[in-house]
């Protein structure tokens, strides 16, 4: 790495770090704002302290009465319960989001008009039916609640390394004649980055339209401010979602965690990784960095395609129409038949529906042999917690692989908190030794595989901006469980400490971290 791009990298890191600490003070002086206020009102103490207990049992009732999993609700209504003023301030900060409303209506104006561009392939479904009743009700699902298709004519490429498929990537990129979309939550403007930039700067060059879009909390650290202004003099046209600043009911909790590269809307990328370093291991902060990904070609990028499209539209109105948005969604040069069943899906937490959520549930109830997940974070409901332990129950080897080496150590502690549960109803869990494994997929019965950028945690499940690629009866299921199978050779099986093995303190102080785990 170059002086220059070393000092630009800490200049990105710099101004980051500047950024959260000036939202940070920001929020604590609204809270010291709203203290002083009630401390002014001091002498009416006894008719302030009334409707303060009035607005928090309405604030209560409201909750509870949300459609929402209860392990959401009920560690804001003990909070608000036991600390009315600090419980409300919190709440009204980070828990409850008056601009939802607003972005709830655009995304559904935009949802209108994208969706019914996806042929609902009931063919297809149909042929599911005839081979696996179980597969053809889970793509049923994902189609007719989060509106996208199953598709046989697309073929799928699994990386069972980052570094493998940022390679493949750079590759379909050289190759772009019409347009490049790019979205994801991390872009780092360094070495990994830079690599990609000099391809799109040459596409452009050549006339191939260019959208990059980046979630800006979780580019916080790795950019500078600047980054949209620079791209846009390259010709590439760039967008950041939610700018991350302070106020009161603010769109905060809703990140966009998506990962996804379409090329001329043949070829489409989605998995696990950022466009950061430590993917590719550049750097190694947290030991070895294990993450994944697939490359799909054929018609199932139509709804990469619209993905995308959704998330650059909900900005500003570059395509309005459903003309304007059929430029982007063209016939595929190529389809493989026989290439399995192939369900690019996204999840938005702008309506009511945990499609992540449900996606995994389904994996697991509908398992026969084997169900096995790995994720780097375990912050689960009691739903999924059910779900996962019945199969076990009913003889399935259900099993879990989480990271050995944490990025996020009060989360590890949080993650680790959810193992007795799971390990106690015959779920085995298994800790990757090497370092930190970033990928979200699940595999079972040598049938049904996904891959994609969905943790199992409340803030991937129920906040973010998520998606995913569920793929079946083709040859990447098998890749997928060889990478398994590979990743638990390296990995530690604790299943039978997390039974017997903890003391009564450590149990103590993960009762208390679960209790706070909804609220991170």
């Amino acid at each position: 790495m170059t002086n220059s791009s070393t000092k630009e990298r800490d200049a990105a890191v710099q101004n980051g770090v500047k950024r959260m600490i000036f939202v940070v003070l920001s929020m604590m002086l609204e809270i010291v704002v709203f203290f002083a206020l009630v401390y002014k009102l001091s002498g009416y103490a006894h008719w302030v302290m009334y409707a303060l207990r009035g607005f928090s049992m309405i604030l209560v009732l409201y909750i509870y009465g949300k459609h929402q999993t209860a392990a959401m609700k009920m560690p804001w209504i003990m909070l608000i319960l036991l600390m009315p003023i600090f419980g409300v301030m919190l709440y009204l900060l980070i828990g409850f989001n008056g601009s939802t409303s607003r972005m709830k209506r655009r995304y559904e104006e935009i949802d209108r008009v994208l969706l019914p561009l996806l042929d609902p392939n009931d063919d297809i479904i149909t042929e599911e039916e005839q081979k696996d009743r179980h597969l053809a009700n889970i793509s049923r699902y994902i189609r007719d609640k989060a509106g996208y298709p199953v598709y046989s004519d697309t073929r799928v490429s699994y990386y069972d390394d980052a570094a493998k498929g940022l390679e493949a990537q750079k590759e379909e990129l050289k190759k772009a004649r019409d347009f490049i979309f790019m979205e994801y939550h991390a872009i780092e403007d360094s070495t990994s980055w830079h690599g990609i930039q000099e391809i799109l700067q040459e596409r452009v060059a050549a006339g191939v339209e260019v959208r990059v879009f980046y979630d800006d909390m979780g580019s916080i650290g790795f950019i500078n401010t600047d980054f949209v202004e620079k791209m846009e003099g390259l010709g590439i046209k760039c967008k950041v979602f939610n700018p991350f600043a302070p106020g009161l009911n603010i769109f905060l909790n809703n990140r966009d965690h998506r990962k996804i590269t379409v090329i001329d809307g043949q070829v489409g990328f989605t998995g696990g990784y950022n466009l950061a370093n430590e993917y590719f291991h550049i750097t190694e902060p947290f030991g070895y960095w294990k993450d994944t990904g697939v490359r799909l070609e054929g018609s199932a990028v139509k709804s990469l395609t619209v993905t995308f499209l959704e998330m650059w539209n909900a900005e500003s109105d570059d395509d309005k129409t459903a003309a304007e948005y059929l430029r982007y969604l063209p016939e595929v040069r190529h389809i493989y038949p026989g290439s399995g069943f192939v369900q690019p899906y996204a999840d938005s937490p702008m309506d009511d529906i945990a499609v992540g959520e449900d996606v995994y549930i389904s994996v697991a109830e509908a398992a026969v042999d084997y169900a096995w997940f790995i994720t780097p974070y375990l912050i689960i409901t009691d739903e999924m917690t059910h779900a996962l332990t019945m199969a076990a129950k009913r003889g399935v080897d259900v099993r879990i692989i989480t990271p050995g080496i944490p990025d996020k150590k009060i989360v590890y502690n949080v993650t680790r908190s959810y193992y007795d549960g799971l390990v106690s109803g015959g779920v085995k869990v298994y800790e990757y030794t090497p370092g930190f494994c970033h990928c979200k997929m699940c595999v079972s019965d040598d049938k049904v595989a996904t891959c994609g950028t969905i943790n199992m945690d409340y803030r991937s499940l129920y906040h973010h901006f998520e998606n995913g690629c569920l793929y079946a009866d083709c040859k990447a299921v098998m890749d997928t469980k060889k990478d398994f199978e590979s990743t638990m050779v390296l990995s530690n099986e604790v299943t039978e400490y997390y039974r017997s093995g903890r003391g009564a303190f450590l149990k103590f102080s993960q009762m208390i971290l679960r209790l706070v785990a909804p609220l991170m």
